[in-house]
């Protein structure tokens, strides 16, 4: 098997305090939490000369809108841009339901969708009566899952499954009932996409999580499945994390933003 390459295409970018992204107070010796800690979104591309897995899906401009985020490319253009044609996908990896991950479904209308079962009974299910707990789904995005269930094209996981050889996805609830990460064999070993695991790598360095959980000591658990699944602390990437961008090389085209986790991270400067 041809080890994989796998590509972080930043597509949204939003700035805000470190207050909104820590959900504990400082510690001594901690950055303070007014100061800024601006949040990234990805969708990640693993490929290579077998199979093309896309995952997650972005949002669009109208959910940029709405939940005033800044847009810089849509995440389809996007795709596009890295030579990866979205109607061509077969499989695509739904790590969760939240709008910055799974909108654009119509965008891939010939792939499977994989995706924890835990996560369609959350968003789907009597957790969704509460506002907070609720209020980063997206009815609209949600309910087209839904069809795609009824059209006999989500491959539901139940723990642990894999989409490929040397592509897995495992649970890692915590952030969502039903949230997954994904762990690829690379030249340079397994990496680990944590997605909403943790959002930055201060979740895990610092111990304090991200402030939308549902149950905060899942995802205490979840950053220990993480690093099993890693084997080294250097592979696992962050979901919404910036300093991606900083720490990896980028792609070679002026034209996409995006960063080659498949390749070593840059020594600090």
């Amino acid at each position: 098997m041809a080890p994989y390459e796998i590509l972080a295409l930043r597509y949204a970018t939003h700035d805000r305090p470190a207050s909104e992204n820590l959900l504990y107070p400082p510690e001594p010796g901690d950055d303070p939490h007014d100061a800024p800690m601006p949040i990234d979104y990805f969708v990640w591309v693993i490929r290579n000369d077998a199979r093309t897995i896309v995952v997650d899906t972005g949002f669009d401009r109208p959910a940029a809108e709405a939940y005033g985020r800044t847009l810089l490319r849509h995440p389809l253009d996007g795709l596009r841009d890295l030579g990866v044609d979205p109607a061509a996908i077969r499989d695509v990896i739904v790590t969760h339901l939240h709008y910055d991950h799974a909108g654009n479904l119509a965008g891939f209308p010939n792939a499977t969708f994989h995706l924890q079962e835990a996560e369609m009974a959350y968003a789907t299910g009597r957790c969704m009566c509460h506002a907070r707990l609720r209020r980063a789904f997206s009815v609209e995005d949600v309910c087209a899952m839904v069809r795609r269930v009824y059209e006999g094209r989500v491959a539901f996981v139940d723990g642990t499954g894999e989409i490929a050889p040397g592509v897995t996805v495992h649970a890692v609830p915590g952030h969502t009932r039903g949230l997954q990460c994904v762990r690829v064999e690379t030249a340079r070993g397994p990496v680990v996409l944590a997605s909403d695991a943790a959002h930055f790598y201060a979740n895990i360095a610092r111990q304090n999580p991200f402030p939308i959980v549902v149950d905060v000591a899942a995802m205490m658990e979840s950053w220990r499945t993480l690093e099993r699944l890693a084997g080294d602390p250097e592979r696992i990437v962050p979901g919404h994390d910036p300093l991606v961008m900083a720490r990896y090389p980028r792609h070679p085209s002026a034209s996409v933003e995006a960063a080659l986790l498949h390749l070593p991270p840059r020594a600090p400067a």
